[in-house]
């Protein structure tokens, strides 16, 4: 894949007393397109910057990249050749086909990337939804730049919560079996302690009490415990097929937190950490500007950070990670600082691959959610519901769909319409999510993507069954001259450093900004240009432009998790 600021770098390097690499850091796409493509600015070039730039361009010998240069005060602009575009761009689609964008960024690098991490005492809820779709979509971005990427999972079974569950089930469960999905069956007996307790206070003892109990091994308290675990993981089995999601390897926390207090003494032993007035063991932190932190309490019992610190190094021997990305909620900011700068103090030589993946809160127009008053939104819950409205459109639409169908369609738009929602706005802002707002074929949504695949796909049976004319490479080039394909090929063209940028910087937004983008122009270009005539030769060459922006499409799509069906 051609890179156009590299090829502007090596011109200007000629000419200039300035290095190649930030040369190309220098060179920027101008805000108004009619200035050209890309800009190069000229200030480094001596005191009169506009004089420089019409020096410089004086100098330069332009290859057949580009169409022509122009000077705009200081700046020195550089226009593509559209004909040279045309053909190096849509060539190199047809002839990459899915792995058109893809580079070997990440070659010989492997990534860890976990996310998701339930409690196993509630189904997923609203919140896990946005976690899922970053984790999965910045997985799908890191395997295409070239990384071997290792998803994984962490699983908080253990702890008060989870035996606030227990205890309800014990109490009024009556040994019934479940009657629904796992997850929800048990979530039922969380929300139910938790009414309960209102009532009667001592029930948060007799949960403490039966916490104790699981902590010393007690036969009858683990075996309830490995019991209402099972329903409640294969409850989340089911949620991740039907999302998409696969984890390579999932971390019971209830395995391994005996194990991780080795870590703190070995802090400890080292003069690393320190006792509080307390007897707590704690990371002094505050040189580093940040709290100070509890490793061990008093009675030598763990809490979260104590956990994540051995989980690290057994992430490290099972995978030998050049990164590991933890996609968290913002909630856990200092959380991540503190962890990672206590790894960096113990010596952990993978401790500057460490990212934290933050992302904000996900609000219903109603407010907030909360588990306890079982308010939250289950995940399931959410996807039925947008599942349920799509399918009553579709079946408006074609009437003659059998059920079965309809409903593979419904899920798909419904996929689509939630996980683009949750990656179209940067990761660190809230978002409040509306299940209709989601599903609209218009606007900014997942739904409104697919539509223009399944165009682009119609057009082209179009052109085939009607015409007998297939997409084809050999077209002639000279026929993109209307300056909606123009606009159509140079978002094309950028497809590679889209991504490229998502790696770079976690965000898929830009990915899915990108796409919008590209949707639109595409709608531009279907309205001022008819692709099917009886001009064949032109009608060949845009259907080739049509099949370019139907494969970006379906990789781009990819690439957020979004399945790209060829009919709507």
């Amino acid at each position: 894949m051609m890179d156009f600021k590299e090829e502007i770098a090596e011109l200007l390097a000629l000419e200039t007393k300035i290095a190649g690499t930030e040369l190309k850091t220098m060179i920027s796409v101008p805000p108004d397109s009619r200035l050209g493509d890309y800009a190069f600015p000229c200030f480094k070039l001596g005191k009169n910057p506009a004089e420089e730039a019409k020096k410089l361009k004086e100098k330069l010998t332009l290859p057949r990249v580009f169409s022509k240069m122009d000077t705009s005060g200081p700046y020195l602009n550089f226009f593509l050749n559209p004909v040279f575009l045309a053909e190096h761009t849509l060539q190199e689609i047809y002839q990459e086909g899915k792995y058109y964008g893809k580079k070997d960024l990440g070659k010989g690098k492997r990534v860890v990337i976990e996310y998701c991490g339930p409690n196993t005492n509630k189904p997923l809820h609203l919140g896990h939804l946005r976690n899922m779709a970053l984790g999965q979509s910045v997985c799908r971005v890191f395997s295409f730049m070239g990384y071997e990427v290792h998803p994984v999972n962490i699983i908080n079974d253990r702890g008060i919560h989870i035996c606030q569950s227990m205890l309800a089930y014990q109490k009024w469960g009556q040994e019934k079996l479940p009657d629904k999905k796992g997850d929800h069956f048990v979530g039922d007996y969380y929300v139910l302690f938790s009414q309960k307790a209102v009532e009667d206070p001592h029930l948060k003892e007799e949960a403490q009490q039966l916490l104790l109990r699981w902590e010393q091994g007690d036969k009858e308290t683990r075996k309830l415990w490995k019991q209402m675990n099972s329903w409640v993981l294969s409850g989340f089995a089911q949620t991740y097929q039907r999302f998409g999601i696969v984890f390579d390897k999932e971390y019971p926390e209830s395995e391994y937190y005996e194990a991780a207090k080795e870590v703190v003494w070995e802090g400890f032993e080292r003069k690393i950490f320190q006792k509080d007035e307390t007897g707590a063991i704690i990371a002094p932190l505050e040189k580093y500007h940040l709290s100070d932190k509890v490793l061990l309490r008093a009675d030598q019992t763990s809490i979260y950070i104590t956990q994540d610190l051995y989980l690290a190094t057994m992430r490290y021997r099972d995978f030998k990670f050049n990164k590991m990305v933890y996609v968290v909620a913002s909630e856990q900011k200092l959380h991540f600082q503190q962890l990672f700068k206590i790894l960096e103090l113990l010596g952990r030589k993978y401790s500057d691959g460490l990212y934290h993946l933050s992302y904000g809160l996900v609000h219903l127009p109603t407010g907030r959610m909360k588990s306890r008053e079982g308010t939250v939104v289950d995940a399931d819950d959410i996807i039925n519901e947008v599942a349920n409205i799509a399918a009553t459109e579709i079946t408006k639409r074609h009437d003659s769909l059998l059920p079965e169908e309809v409903s593979s369609r419904a899920d798909a738009i419904a996929l689509a319409a939630i996980k683009f929602f949750m990656l179209q706005t940067d990761p660190g802002k809230d978002i409040i999510f509306n299940p209709e707002e989601s599903l609209s074929f218009e606007g900014e949504t997942g739904p409104y993507l697919q539509y223009a695949h399944a165009r682009a796909c119609s057009l082209l049976r179009k052109g085939k069954k009607e015409y007998g004319i297939a997409v084809s490479e050999k077209v002639s080039f000279e026929h993109f001259h209307q300056q909606e394909a123009l606009k159509l090929i140079k978002l094309l063209s950028q497809f590679s450093d889209v991504i490229a940028d998502v790696a770079r910087t976690y965000k898929p937004h830009i990915l899915a900004q990108y796409l919008i983008t590209l949707a639109q122009a595409f709608s531009e270009f279907y309205q001022r240009c008819p692709v099917i005539s009886e001009r064949k030769q032109e009608m060949k060459a845009l259907l080739l432009l049509v099949d370019g922006v139907r494969q970006v499409l379906v990789n781009g799509l990819f690439l957020l998790g979004l399945q790209a069906p060829e009919e709507m």
